[in-house]
């Protein structure tokens, strides 16, 4: 398998995989993509990342990877972020909400975190993400749900909450503890929960779409216009990772 995507609770891995046939591994985080070199991937896509409870991805470790010929592609989560950030050297973003960091439409990385399960439970979200509280204000407001200023009122609210705090009832609740538009926040919480469908999902949905377009084509190495400058900082996370490989292979002889 030449094709990976790390993924978590921004969709599930079975939807994934029918859109996809590739090798789906947990959100990623710092020296995960430089320990996945070793596997010789062509195409990897981005989804999901840790950025709080442990280091977050590299921007170098991608510059690395695509320096080797790689194809990488982010969106959704920690995908659409590093994507913003990097599709100037040839990360391919997908989705809106890339281009709404692309753009500068939204700037803080906790616009798409969320708190969510373990592994065991297919990480599963428990929490909304801001950008898909955003999304689901446009799309009532567009049908007629909810007025503008009531959009923009259920926007500040949800971003006066942590992260891990956000949802539909919390938001709707907030608004109307502060600020009132009772009706129409009690239109928008049912509107949001029963029509509309995750931005972030939807993202990962393309992202995926994209990159099976891209994996059926004839494969061609990653062509990038920069040289790849190695930093005292990137040989450090290599010879971290060396030594850990070193210690599991004593590890596993011994046994």
């Amino acid at each position: 398998m030449t094709t990976y995507v790390f993924l978590g609770p921004s969709l599930s891995v079975d939807q994934a995989s029918r859109l996809l046939d590739a090798t789906y591994l947990p959100p990623i985080q710092q020296g995960d993509l430089l320990r996945l070199l070793d596997r010789k991937p062509r195409h990897v896509g981005i989804i999901d990342g840790y950025f709080e409870t442990v280091p977050a991805v590299w921007h170098k470790e991608i510059l690395l990877a695509m320096s080797q010929g790689v194809h990488v592609f982010g969106a959704a989560s920690m995908g659409a972020i590093r994507a913003a950030e990097l599709h100037s050297f040839g990360m391919v973003g997908i989705g809106s909400i890339f281009a709404w960091y692309r753009d500068g439409e939204i700037t803080a990385d906790d616009e798409v975190a969320v708190r969510h399960g373990p592994a065991e439970l297919g990480y599963l979200a428990l929490s909304n993400a801001l950008v898909d509280l955003r999304d689901t204000c446009s799309a009532a407001l567009r049908a007629g749900i909810i007025s503008k200023p009531c959009a923009e009122a259920l926007v500040a609210t949800a971003r006066r909450l942590p992260y891990w705090e956000r949802s539909y009832d919390a938001v709707a609740a907030g608004l109307r503890e502060t600020q009132g538009h009772d009706d129409e926040a009690s239109r928008w919480l049912a509107y949001a929960k029963e029509q509309c469908e995750s931005l972030k999902a939807r993202d990962a949905v393309a992202l995926l779409s994209e990159m099976q377009r891209h994996v059926a084509a004839p494969w061609t190495p990653k062509h990038v216009d920069f040289v790849f400058e190695r930093t005292v900082f990137i040989e450090r996370l290599m010879a971290e990772i060396a030594a850990e490989r070193a210690r599991d292979s004593d590890a596993a002889q011994a046994d």
